[in-house]
């Protein structure tokens, strides 16, 4: 893709921000005091209004998506035949219309369809979101006809997420365009008020995703204990309806007018024939499944996204980029952690005897707490150094992870036999103390990211940035799946899992220390060239 031309004015009006999402250097210091002044707790509510309900509220169904998760669990352990291999190979692939994120969000940019560049993509998504628990409805109920259930279940799961890709991409593009970069009168706002109303219109995106959440996740619970899993599936195909809301409230002459009345961009063909062939590759390893698939197709989409960066921001400032691809590579590390695994929930389910209900609960809370933390710590957090930020977060993010840790090692047994209280209440105390965490890190990068979109190219620009750290997931998982190998576990066979989260904790803590020891000090950038 070409350079956008506004790139370099965008930037300048940005008065050359940290890529670490702190004060820009050359930023006056009324201004950077004035964010900070302006920078207190529920301050982000402050930006809620009509203008920007829209992507608010596809943020909300992306966050209540997981209605079902708890019962799918449950089902899938239950009457499907997929081994932990199988899952963990299927997590992988479920991040990768996440990866090809960067071809929906330039159709939404350059292809309108019946003259809207928003709103109908909007509602495809939506309804390709529905269609999915439809079909999972159908297949609990063994209504599959000649179609094996395991087949039905996987292409489901893949047109959810696509659905969810679509909304998200428009999504995404509303939250540059919701924040006006030039005033009334046509001069340019300041910029270092520029970057806190993006970085608020990001922490109600985070707060509204994880409301969502919140939203369902009791409910959650209660329905997979109460209700049959094919009802559950049925309830869940209800979850778009914010998304139509979203559609009726969108006004796109005002995103347009937002955008500084960039002309729409033509559709470039190494984006869309490159991300076509791209998603042909990665089909075909699938399909084939050669050894070392997943490593593979981890290595493709890390290329052919490296190379359409390089592309988007050849207009950017030398120094600017260096700071951008730092920055970049600290949240890849981050986001790299590798989880444990479907093993630690198994052991939880049978051994913690953890049910439903009581998973709902922990959702519940923890979503409950990351909401609140979001809310008083957002606004600061996006003008903190990123790397101090994320390095004291996986620090905290490890020693969180100590009372699962004892409990492995039968710290419940003890804390049951000499205080009376066992599992469940560990379980709730790790819960309170670690979901505060969840989510901060996101929001100094996506602010980052809304602030260096390009008019007229949001939804490429976006999506690239978004979908590489999207891509660090997909190299979680198979981070985790190499764990697992080397430490199997399987249903009822848990003698490996201590070795397992032990080693899973350590690698991610050592991949986000190591990354801001090395690239910390290169995310600031330089002094603006003259």
């Amino acid at each position: 893709m070409p350079p956008p031309p506004t790139r370099e004015s965008a930037s300048a009006n940005a008065a050359a921000p940290s890529a670490a999402g702190i004060e820009p250097d050359a930023a006056p210091a009324h201004a950077a005091e004035s964010r900070r002044s302006n920078a207190g707790p529920l301050a982000p509510l402050r930006a809620l209004n009509l203008r920007t309900a829209p992507p608010l509220l596809v943020y909300l169904v992306a966050g209540a998506s997981g209605f079902a998760s708890i019962a799918e669990t449950f089902w899938v352990r239950e009457r499907l035949g997929l081994s932990a291999a199988d899952l963990l190979a299927l997590s992988a692939w479920l991040t990768v219309p996440w990866t090809l994120k960067m071809v929906f969000g330039h159709l939404v940019d350059t292809v309108p369809v019946f003259g809207s560049r928003r709103r109908v993509y909007v509602l495809g998504g939506a309804l390709l979101h529905a269609a999915a628990y439809l079909a999972l409805a159908a297949a609990a109920a063994g209504r599959t006809g000649p179609l094996p259930v395991e087949a039905v279940y996987v292409a489901a799961s893949l047109a959810a997420v696509v659905g969810l890709v679509i909304q998200d991409s428009v999504a995404d593009a509303l939250t540059t365009e919701v924040v006006d970069r030039t005033g009334p009168d046509g001069a340019p706002r300041d910029p270092a008020t520029v970057q806190a109303e993006l970085g608020d219109v990001q922490v109600l995106g985070r707060v509204f995703t994880m409301g969502g959440a919140f939203a369902v996740a009791g409910a959650g619970g209660w329905a997979a204990q109460a209700l049959p899993v094919e009802a559950v599936f049925l309830l869940a195909a209800a979850i778009p309806l914010p998304s139509l809301l979203a559609v009726a409230l969108l006004r796109e002459d005002e995103t347009a007018a937002a955008a500084e009345e960039a002309p729409a961009a033509r559709p470039d063909p190494r984006i869309l024939g490159g991300g076509t062939a791209f998603a042909a590759a990665l089909l075909a390893l699938g399909v084939l499944d050669p050894p070392f698939a997943p490593e593979i197709g981890l290595a493709l989409s890390l290329g052919v996204l490296l190379w359409l960066l390089r592309l988007t921001v050849a207009g950017v400032p030398r120094e600017t980029r260096i700071a951008m691809a730092a920055a970049a590579a600290v949240i890849f590390a981050f986001r790299a952690a590798p989880p444990p695994g479907p093993g630690l929930q198994w052991w939880q389910i049978d051994v913690l005897g953890y049910d439903q209900a009581f998973f709902g609960v922990l959702a519940q809370i923890g979503t409950g707490l990351a909401i609140a933390g979001s809310l008083l710590l957002g606004g600061r957090i996006v003008r903190w150094p990123l790397g101090a930020v994320l390095a004291w977060l996986a620090v905290l993010g490890a020693a969180f992870t100590l009372p699962t840790i004892g409990m492995l090692f039968g710290l419940h047994h003890w804390t049951e036999s000499a205080f009376g209280f066992g599992a469940r209440t560990i379980g709730l105390v790790d819960t309170v103390l670690s979901a505060p965490l969840a989510q901060l890190g996101m929001i100094p990068m996506l602010t980052l990211i809304a602030l260096h979109a390009p008019p007229g190219r949001q939804a490429t620009w976006f999506a690239l940035v978004a979908s590489l750290m999207n891509l660090a997931l997909q190299a979680g998982a198979v981070l985790s799946r190499g764990l697992n190998a080397l430490f199997p576990v399987e249903r009822g066979e848990y003698a490996q899992l201590p070795a397992l989260v032990v080693s899973a904790t350590l690698a991610g803590l050592a991949l986000t220390l190591a990354a801001v020891a090395l690239l910390g000090r290169r995310m600031r950038p330089g002094p603006a060239p003259p």
